[in-house]
Formats: structure tokens, sequence, C-alpha cells
């Protein structure tokens, strides 16, 4: 039977919800509104019977005076003191037989006997990366299923997964999705991240939420395009070095023992490659396919079942700051009619409350202010979230427009101001780590990612004319809006779908002045350097003019030996 609650949202309205008018008449005859009956959704129509509001409440039932009794007596002690007493004296009439309290269930009728999360294991976000199709949201559904026999989690089908019609039609995944699952030592929250070139923004926004990775390689493919750059992006999002694992799937469809050695072999390689511990880093052979479909258990059930092993042994839990004030970037936005807003997201740090009062930042977003009126983790309801929660925050009082993917929720009465410019320190990374080739240039304008945020943004170099591939430097970046920024915060940039540069914010500036908004501004800058320079550094080609071709030189020119030498 589905069970209906008091939401705390309306609690302070109760006494416009209550007929006591009604019932204190002489005739003592019973009355149904039944403009706001109408408006009730069918499902509440059929039990809105089922209300927590103090030890007896009894509801009109669509004609039918129906009694039920409730167990709402911690809900009852947050009712005003009036109101508290105003039911207990309607419900002691008895009317026609039968004690009667009419409430508006359109709006006090909300569904409950929800599951409240238990905080008895130790938490961690985990997530499966790597290339596409090499079988992430496989693995993903066989991890669900192969815990559901001990109950440690909901089987997930793979349509359930990859659910949008799009998702469907393609066989990829695009959105990242999170769920939840128990061994039985831990509590995870998983992510399972798209591997489509591109779809990278999105991987970006699932990374910065893990605390684990799962590196899923396909035996028949080895290491691929986006293995790499999924690699590159969980080192800059700092994921710790212990906390990755790789999963070789599709290990039922290469037999041979010399061809798993050399795959093992080449993902250690690139593991080193981007400063993973590569020889020690565990490597589990498996078939998330089989399964699933119950077929080969020693690369099946038993591979996953290592896996989980693993993730449990060698795993470790982060330092959970909650002393500090609470930071919520969100990752998804709903609107649900008549109950308000929802946003979805990882709690960074701090503790979220009901009840608390809160404020927006982002996006030239500043003074919006809300109160905290749910909070759900996996559709279970949560009394106090703590740092590395999956959260749903329900919020009151906001429209459409006050509230987006990348802005922040920040308590009232915080230090904090979005702003569209800070210094940072900015590593430009080499091709062979994934990069370009082409050095940046003052002032050259490129994308921006952190937190769940990503913006454009102009970037001017301090003390130098370029950055090289693989060289650091201090730079001044100008965001188009004003977004949450705080020193040692971590930021990704990316031009041509590709991630070119890896940094840290050190400093938050004043916001730009209206001139240095000024676009014709921005052009005579950028004009005023390629004079200077004595050519376009903002060209595709700039990295020939920095580096003159000595190839036709004679062979005795040091420049050309030298030249010739890294060419080799």
């Amino acid at each position: 039977m589905v069970q209906y609650r008091l939401d705390q949202l309306q609690i302070g309205a109760i006494d416009h919800l209550l007929f006591i008018k009604s019932l204190m008449r002489k005739e003592r005859k019973q009355r149904i509104d039944r403009t706001n009956a109408r408006k009730l959704p069918p499902g509440y129509r059929s039990e809105a019977g089922r209300l927590s509001v103090i030890r007896t409440v009894f509801v009109w039932h669509w004609g039918m005076p129906c009694e039920r009794r409730t167990n709402g007596s911690v809900l009852a002690a947050r009712l005003p003191s009036g109101c508290r007493a105003a039911i207990a004296r309607q419900a002691s009439l008895n009317l026609l037989g039968t004690s009667l309290v009419q409430l508006q269930c359109r709006t006090l009728a909300v569904p409950g006997g929800k599951a409240v999360f238990k905080r008895d294991k130790p938490h961690l976000n985990v997530g499966t990366i790597g290339h596409v199709d090499h079988g992430k949201t496989t693995l993903t559904s066989a991890i669900t299923k192969v815990l559901a026999t001990s109950k440690g989690a909901k089987y997930r089908k793979y349509e359930e997964i990859d659910n949008a019609p799009e998702e469907k039609a393609r066989g990829i995944t695009i959105n990242a999705f999170h769920l939840e699952y128990e061994t039985a030592k831990r509590h995870y929250a998983h992510i399972d991240c798209p591997g489509h070139a591109d779809y990278i923004k999105n991987m970006i926004t699932g990374a910065a939420q893990m605390e684990g990775a799962i590196l899923v390689v396909a035996a028949t493919d080895g290491a691929m395009p986006q293995t790499r750059e999924h690699l590159l992006l969980t080192k800059q999002v700092g994921i710790p070095k212990e906390n990755i694992c790789v999963f070789i799937n599709k290990a039922d469809e290469v037999t041979d023992k010399e061809t798993r050695e050399l795959v093992e072999m080449e993902i250690r390689e690139v593991l080193s490659q981007y400063q993973f511990d590569g020889d020690n880093i565990p490597v589990i052979f498996g078939s998330a396919l089989c399964a699933l479909e119950g077929k080969m258990p020693e690369i099946g059930e038993q591979a996953v079942k290592q896996l989980l092993d693993t993730m449990d042994e060698k795993f470790i839990i982060p330092n959970r700051n909650t002393t500090t004030e609470p930071l919520f970037p969100a990752e998804h936005v709903y609107q649900i009619k008549g109950r308000g807003t929802v946003i979805t997201g990882k709690l960074e740090r701090g503790v979220l409350k009901k009840g608390d009062k809160v404020e927006i930042l982002g996006y030239d977003k500043e003074g919006i202010k809300s109160v905290i009126t749910g909070l759900e983790s996996f559709h279970k309801t949560v009394d106090q979230a703590e740092p590395g929660d999956q959260l749903g925050v329900l919020l009151r009082g906001l429209g459409p427009k006050d509230v987006r993917r990348g802005t922040v929720l920040v308590p009232q009465g915080h230090n904090h101001k979005a702003t569209d410019k800070a210094k940072a320190q900015l590593y430009v990374l080499k091709h062979e780590e994934g990069g370009g080739k082409t050095p940046l240039a003052n002032y050259f304008s490129e994308h921006v990612f952190s937190l769940t945020w990503d913006i454009g943004a102009v970037i001017k170099i301090t003390g130098k004319d370029f950055i090289m591939p693989g060289e650091a430097a201090e730079v001044e970046l100008r965001l188009v809006n004003k977004m949450f920024i705080e020193p040692q915060q971590r930021f990704t940039i990316r031009k041509d779908q590709k991630t070119i540069g890896t940094g840290v914010f050190t400093e938050v500036l004043p916001s730009m002045t209206e001139d240095e908004k000024d676009k014709r501004v921005l052009k005579k800058a950028m004009k005023a350097e390629m004079e200077r320079l004595g050519f376009n550094p903002y060209g595709e080609m700039v990295e020939k003019r920095l580096k003159p071709d000595y190839s036709n030189a004679p062979k005795d020119n040091p420049m050309a030996k030298e030249f010739q030498g890294e060419q080799a």
C-alpha cells in the first residue's frame, strides 16, 4: 500500500488546509471540496487516507469518510502548537459516527513510507571509465546482478542504465548514470560514464564526483584513445592513485594466454605514462556479459566478485571535510510541479540538513535564496547529508531559470562571491600525454571545465609570450560568466575535443570591468600581440614559427643537428 506523509514544506500552511470551520458548524454536516479533490493525482486519490499527522487522522476519501491510523508522532512534534490542538479537538468530534478532519489532499498528501538512508558502512563514490563499447555499462549491470543475490543491490538491466531514446538507438552511453550497491564492507555510489568522444563533457562531470575508478578495457582492442583520455581526466580531477583498478573485459573472446598478457602489459605501460602505479595496480580478467548470462562463472560471476573484493581491500576512503561550510555543485536540475526544484549532485564538503537556508551562485546568479525542504539519496530520505553523498536536494521558491547545471549551493551568509576573473597555475599537456602540438599564445580563448560547470574563457599569460606543450605558467582566466571559484580548485582546458591543459586556481580576483568585457578591447589586444611578435600567434602553424625548419640546412649547422636529433 502506498503511504503518504505530511511534507515539511506544507507544515507552515496547515492552518489554511484544515477545514475546521466546516466541522464546527451546528449541523455537523460533512462537506467535501470537490474542486481540490479533482486536482489530486490518480495515485493520491486511491490512497490519500494514509497521512502521518498525529495519532489518528481522518481524510475524506472520494465520497467516503475513511479512518487511517498512522505513526506520525515525530512529525506532529514539528507542527505549530495551535495546529496540534486544533487537530486534536476536531479528531475527537463524532460526525455521523465517524470522526473527520478534511485536509486539502492535493497539497498535503505526498508520497511517504520511503526507506531511510542508513549510514552503517563506509561510503565511496566510484565509476566505470574507458573507451566506447568496451563494456562499461555491461559491467555496471553485471555488478548489480551479482550483488542482487545477496540483496546488496537492485538488479539493473543494461536497458535501464542506457535508457534515453538516443542511447538505446545508438547503443552507447551519453549521460552519466548513477546507482548504488553494497558489499559486505562498504556502500558504493556508482557512476557509469560515457565513453564516446562526443560526450566527454558529460564524462568530465561524472568523473568530478568520483573518488575511485574502474578502468574497463576490452581484451579484443587494448588501450584506445578514450582509454588514455579518461585516465588523464581521472588524474586531473584528483582521484587518488590507489583508487584505480583495471577490469579487462571480453575475456571470453580472447582465449590465447599470450594475447591476454600483451594486453595487460600494454595497459600497465599506459597507466605508468600517466603517473599511476602501473606495476602494482590490480588487473582482473573477466567477461561482464558472461556474468549477466550466467555463463563461464570463472570469468563471469567470480571475476565480478573479485573486482568487488579488490575495491573493498584496495580503495581508500578519502578524508571527509565536515567542519567547513557546505558546497554542493549542481549536476542535474528538475522541476517538480507542486513540490519545487530538485538539484542532484555530490556534496563536496560540509553538512546539509532539511531547513537549511542556502544561496545559489554561478552563471552571473547571486542573491537567489532558498530553503532545503527535502534530502534524498537514491530515493531514500536523508536526515543529514555528509561529504561524498550523492543527493537530490529539494528547494522551494525557485524558478526554472534560477538554477542550472554548474551553479553551486552555499549557505546564506557565506564569504564567497561569484567572479569572472582569477589567477591560476596552468600546465599544457605534451602531445605524448594526450595534449596538442600547438603552443598557447596570449589572449587565446578556450573552454574551461571545473566542478560541474564549463564555460568559455580568455586566458592571459603572465611573464611570457607562449606556453609550449610540457610547460607550466601562471595565467589569468577571464570567464564569460561569473562562476564559483576558490583557491586550490582544479580545472581542465579543452580544445577541438581534446584535453590540452590542466591547472589549479590560486587567487580569486575582482570581477572584470566593462572595458575588460568589451570584445573590441580584446581584439585590439590580440592585434597588438600580432604586431609585437610579427606573426599571427593564433594560427594553426604557429609551432613552425617558433621552431624553424632546419631540414634543408647544411649538415654542419649545430641547430640543424639539434633539430634532426629531436626528430629522431
